[in-house]
């Protein structure tokens, strides 16, 4: 019990820095005019963190339905539309309705929630404040709510359903949901296939003083706080008796059964959750993106969210959190470069040596998983290794040409090369870490199963061995 207890408040310590930590990145050009330009407000670092705690939140609640219940869902999606569109629908402004469904001459919703709150807290200075966080969080967790709704009613015929034929359902669910809310009639609620927008988002929570001036960014510490509460729930659940019976289902569903667990109502639970935190999810994403449009929950994002589910590891919360990060750093921060025309200064470029370095490491550590995960196989030949060796020498040969010949342009670089190295990265991920970053474990396993066995490798633990 205690050492449980350590480890819960050791995990609550650590979530406090980090969130302390991302407050003091938001604002460390304030405080230091001469930080580099990567910590400047605008700059694709907070992108990453602000996409990255909205898609770990999303991806942790798939995982929950997907990794932990066994249940092949692909309708997050669909849940984060309905998420998005109850939370812009009852944030945007009273006085920004007739501009923002001006096609519709006017909205169906003759109200807002932060307008509410306001005849309760006032509309300026603190009260103003409190009013806009008040509706924020109030229409967050209606749109999880409508999310959850509308979950347990297609849950009721679709959850009979298993394996391919669940996920084919619950795809559809989401393709029809984005049709109809594209449907013209709907235009007064929904703004059709018009964008919503006006309401607030996650620039609002920075704090200004009398003449404008921002004195505290919190832009990036709102989504991150949102999304730490909510996987901890997730979480919480996990380690409950709810989640140990979505492990048995998991696991067996006729063993789980005989034991006793009511395999309908579980299924149900765990489906109605995960679809709660993803249009939680779903309203984070439209204060990112700034707008809500039926038009980008698409197929595409399920499939996005799935695959970042597998990069983790099934039945990992903390292997997809950080799966989710590392691929949005990626797709929108650390492959940029990829996408535009790259010509160095001079051969000794600090930019050419790093391509030079990261590039041979690269083609170095993919050739040595591929060989390795070919030698574990029985009966294994020569044969099949040649491609990886005749594949590793042609590109370190080339590195070679590179060097030598003092090149300062990088070839292939143009507008879309980005994504064909993504897909290749992500590729070899899949084929050499089949059960992903964390495979079912958690990180603080991870780190005290490192623990035990540096202890075990002691001279003083050895004696005690043999002693006994």
């Amino acid at each position: 019990m205690n050492k449980k207890k350590s480890v819960s408040w050791g995990a609550l310590g650590g979530i406090v820095v980090f969130l302390a930590l991302v407050i003091l990145l938001e604002n460390i050009t304030a405080l230091i005019p001469a930080a580099p330009r990567v910590l400047l407000p605008t700059s694709q670092l907070f992108t990453v963190l602000k996409k990255g705690a909205v898609y770990s939140l999303v991806v942790v609640s798939m995982n929950l339905l997907n990794g932990f219940t066994g249940l092949f869902s692909l309708g997050q999606a669909g849940f984060m539309l309905l998420g998005a569109y109850t939370y812009a629908i009852l944030t945007v402004p009273v006085a920004q309705k007739d501009t923002v469904y001006y096609l519709f001459g006017g909205s169906a919703v003759p109200f807002s929630l932060q307008d509410t709150f306001g005849l309760v807290f006032g509309t300026t200075g603190v009260g103003g404040a409190v009013s806009m966080v008040l509706g924020v969080l109030v229409a967050l967790i209606l749109g999880g709510l409508v999310a959850a709704g509308f979950a347990y009613l297609i849950g009721l015929p679709v959850l009979r359903l298993k394996s391919d034929y669940l996920a084919i359902a619950t795809l559809g669910f989401a393709e029809i949901l984005r049709a109809v809310f594209q449907w013209q009639p709907l235009g007064p609620i929904t703004n059709g296939a018009n964008m919503l927008k006006s309401f607030p988002t996650f620039s609002d929570f920075n704090i200004e003083n009398a003449s404008g001036q921002t004195v505290l960014r919190l832009s990036a510490f709102v989504p991150m706080l949102i999304a730490v509460i909510c996987i901890a729930i997730i979480v919480l659940l996990i380690n409950s008796s709810y989640g140990r019976a979505f492990k048995a289902i998991r696991e067996d569903e006729v063993a789980a059964e005989a034991m006793g667990i009511n395999l309908a109502k579980h299924k149900m639970l765990s489906f109605c959750i995960s679809s709660f935190f993803a249009g939680v999810g779903g309203g984070l994403f439209a204060m990112y993106a700034a707008n809500a449009q039926a038009k980008v929950f698409t197929s595409t994002m399920t499939y996005e969210l799935l695959l970042i589910v597998v990069i983790g590891g099934i039945g990992s919360v903390s292997g997809s959190i950080i799966a989710t990060f590392l691929y949005v750093a990626c797709s929108e921060w650390w492959l940029r470069f990829l996408d535009s025309e790259l010509v160095f200064a001079s051969p000794t470029d600090p930019g050419r040596l790093a391509f030079i370095v990261v590039f041979a490491a690269a083609v170095i550590a993919a050739a040595f998983l591929a060989i390795r995960a070919i030698r574990k196989k029985e009966g294994h030949t020569l044969t099949q290794e040649l491609p990886v060796w005749i594949a590793a020498i042609l590109l370190l040969g080339w590195l070679v040409y590179f060097v030598i010949s003092h090149s300062l342009k990088l070839p292939l670089l143009r507008n879309g090369f980005r994504m064909v190295v993504f897909s290749v990265i992500i590729m070899i991920v899949v084929l050499f870490f089949r059960r992903g970053i964390m495979g079912d474990r958690e990180l603080p396993d991870v780190l005290r199963g490192r623990k035990l066995s540096a202890r075990k490798s002691t001279p003083k633990h050895a004696e005690k061995e043999a002693l006994k």
